[in-house]
């Protein structure tokens, strides 16, 4: 996941090839609760890790549940069997409305009658969604609820300490027309209390009912079969428990499919894209994401775990949809009208303003930022695409903390004037699928030469590890430390039983095999960690034998070639922050931004002297300089690549700076190079 500030996505050209989705957010958390209500324990299976879900585990666990994390990806509940064991808790749900609403209901129903108080906050945001209707109607059939903030919005407190008795003879209304969350909560809360049958009437009328059938097929799964009069009226049978299917798989997320079934319509590509995880007999509404996908021109196929997707019509064709039953995923619909010929309108999406933004408005100021003609409506969007290729424009990408609008819009990478996308504070993906951009970058083919690298340069010890780090991690990007891949190939060849001595790398064949070992290397940078075919060989290259080895091999031509090649798979995107000592005169000449990184002998000097003492080993500071000095009167005269400033490098004496200091001025350099 990226903890940047942006994420710059480079512009995109094609993609293909095969992305596996995170488990369905919408059926995984009803899942955790249906599980926390049994009794027994169930086995979930591929659960999606996200904020989401996370705050809805640590609530189950305050509440009394046992879990366990059996493996990677299944988690085991141990369920309340209906009961509270812990009567009163304070609990954080951050900005998930699939915890804040169902546990709203449970917790009101169980604290009411069996004597408990419970207070349920989350974050700003949270405490601006209505939760009203909901309230309203947990109130008329005496549940004890009483609002901490804003009338009609949390944070609340649910029960008073005492017992007392529900009303549910009366059928209990609920609007629909705000949010499909509030039945959804009235849907799985009342078989806790429903001694006899218990009827929810529908007011006005319900938007998202592919997300409560969601709701009645797992209800069914856990042994509560509601019957359904249309879509106004819910009987739950009297005398309704929860049991456990003692093991439940979770379908991955058809609204997260909708990205890459896009990311297929819009991208020129022989292969295509394949998603795999849901398929066409989904039980998630977001699937008919695909049918409003095939009106715009996409070419989708697939079966029950998987669809394939390709580019058909090209523009894409615009439409005019009503888009009730596919709210979340309407909104990728909105950025591939970008890419279609004419106006597209998208209608009946009122829940778009109390998600985790007003997307309604957000989207429109957005999808304005990069020249499209917008005009928002009470409860619909119809979005013009730029007049032509020139009047495509781009800004910062805000998000709003609302995970759709980030994936959403990373789309518009695609646009024919190759502009660069800025996607602000990307780690708001975490709330559903933390591993978004590293899925799209999988797939996407980056417009040739645009993969963007900054190149760092400089003598030893003048820090340019350090620093080349550090602006990887504020960027985002790969880092890739050169000076390491030569000592690599020492450590290969010792591991596979090659000589690296001076006699033996004398003989061209010798030297060919060096240079064919060199270029199988599977290398990895991993924070400080260095991996080579798998395995952590940090300590191993920075021995004095590596460093023999890797003085010796680095004249070989064969290995010098494996390792330009090596060098050059790094730029992929986001993009590479690359150090060395020929990274902008040699590996890449046409970087757009190169730094030559220096620093006094005498300091560089002091530098190494601490680091070395810092870890124990002694050291001379006068020996240490002398070195440095013979080291800089090599590196500069040597025959191949010698170290040298390129033509264009911005020269950086950091001499007197600190890193902090170091970095801003690279930052600044790259901000300065970037159309935004």
């Amino acid at each position: 996941m990226f903890n940047t500030a942006f994420l710059d996505v480079p512009p995109l050209a094609s993609a293909s090839g095969t992305v596996q989705l995170p488990g369905s957010k919408s059926i995984s958390n009803r899942v955790l609760l249906l599980a926390a209500l049994c009794d027994g324990h169930t086995d979930i299976h591929d659960l999606l890790a996200s904020d989401d879900t996370h705050v809805m585990l640590q609530a189950l666990a305050t509440l009394g549940c046992s879990i366990e994390h059996t493996s990677a990806h299944t988690v085991r509940i141990g369920g309340l069997a209906g009961q509270l064991r812990n009567k009163s808790a304070q609990l954080f749900l951050g900005n998930a409305g699939t915890a804040m609403r169902p546990l709203c209901a449970a917790l009101t129903l169980l604290a009411t009658t069996q004597g408990g108080s419970f207070e349920l906050s989350g974050v700003a945001r949270m405490h601006e969604r209505p939760i009203g209707d909901l309230v309203q109607a947990l109130r008329a059939m005496g549940g004890m609820v009483t609002d901490l903030g804003n009338p009609g919005f949390p944070p609340l407190r649910l029960g008073d300490g005492a017992v007392h008795d529900l009303d549910l003879s009366a059928p209990i209304q609920v609007r629909g027309d705000v949010s499909s969350q509030f039945l959804t909560a009235l849907l799985l809360a009342l078989p806790l209390v429903a001694k006899q049958d218990v009827v929810i009437q529908v007011v006005g009328e319900l938007i998202s009912k592919p997300y409560i059938d969601i709701t009645l097929q797992l209800l069914a799964r856990f042994g509560v079969h509601v019957h359904r009069d249309a879509w106004s009226t819910f009987t739950i049978p009297g005398g309704s428990c929860y049991q456990s299917p003692g093991s439940l798989h979770v379908e991955a997320d058809a609204s997260s499919a909708s990205y890459f079934i896009a990311l297929g319509a819009i991208a020129p590509s022989d292969e295509g894209v394949t998603v795999q995880g849901v398929g066409l007999d989904s039980i998630q509404g977001d699937i008919r994401f695909v049918e409003a996908a095939q009106a715009m021109g996409a070419v989708v196929t697939g079966g029950a775990n998987a669809l394939h997707i390709r580019r058909g019509a090209w523009p894409l064709k615009a439409i005019d949809l009503d888009c009730n039953h596919i709210p979340d995923a309407a909104m990728t619909l909105a950025v591939m009208a970008l890419y279609a010929q004419g106006t597209t309108t998208l209608r009946n999406i009122a829940s778009w303003r109390v998600k985790e933004t007003d997307r309604l408005s957000a989207m429109a100021t957005e999808l304005r930022k990069l020249g499209a003609t917008v005009v928002e409506g009470a409860d619909c969007i119809s979005i013009t695409p730029p007049l032509s290729d020139r009047a495509w424009t781009t800004a910062p990408i805000a998000t709003y903390d609302d995970h759709r609008i980030a994936m959403c819009l990373s789309l518009a990478a695609f646009n024919p004037r190759h502009l660069v996308t800025r996607i602000n504070e990307p780690h708001c993906v975490a709330k559903t699928f933390p591993d978004y951009f590293e899925a799209l970058f999988a797939l996407a083919q980056v417009v040739p030469g645009r993969v963007p690298v900054i190149c760092i340069d400089g003598p030893t010890a003048s820090g340019k590890g350090t620093l080349s780090q550090c602006v990887a991690k504020a960027l985002g990007y790969a880092w890739l430390d050169s000076g390491a891949l030569y000592r690599l190939v020492g450590v290969a060849a010792q591991t596979a039983g090659l000589s690296t001595a001076a006699q033996d790398i004398a003989n061209p064949s010798h030297a060919q095999a060096l240079g064919e070992l060199a270029a199988s290397m599977q290398v990895q940078f991993s924070g400080d960690a260095v991996y080579l075919n798998g395995t952590d060989v940090s300590s191993d290259i920075r021995t004095e034998a590596a460093g023999m080895a890797a003085s010796r091999v680095s004249a070989l031509q064969p290995v010098r070639d494996a390792l330009t090649a090596l060098q050059h798979g790094f730029a992929k995107a986001p993009g590479l922050v690359a150090d060395g000592r020929d990274m902008g005169t040699v590996i890449f000449p046409n970087a757009p931004l190169k730094v030559f990184l220096t620093a006094s002998a005498e300091q560089r000097a002091q530098r190494r002297y601490k680091q070395l003492i810092s870890k124990g080993n002694s050291a001379n500071i006068d020996s240490l300089l002398a070195d440095l000095q013979e080291r800089d009167a090599r590196d500069t005269s040597r025959v191949h690549a010698p170290l040298k400033p390129a033509e264009d490098a911005q020269l950086l004496d950091n001499t007197t700076l600190s890193i902090e200091q170091s970095v801003d001025q690279v930052l600044n350099w790259w901000q300065s190079k970037q159309v935004l």
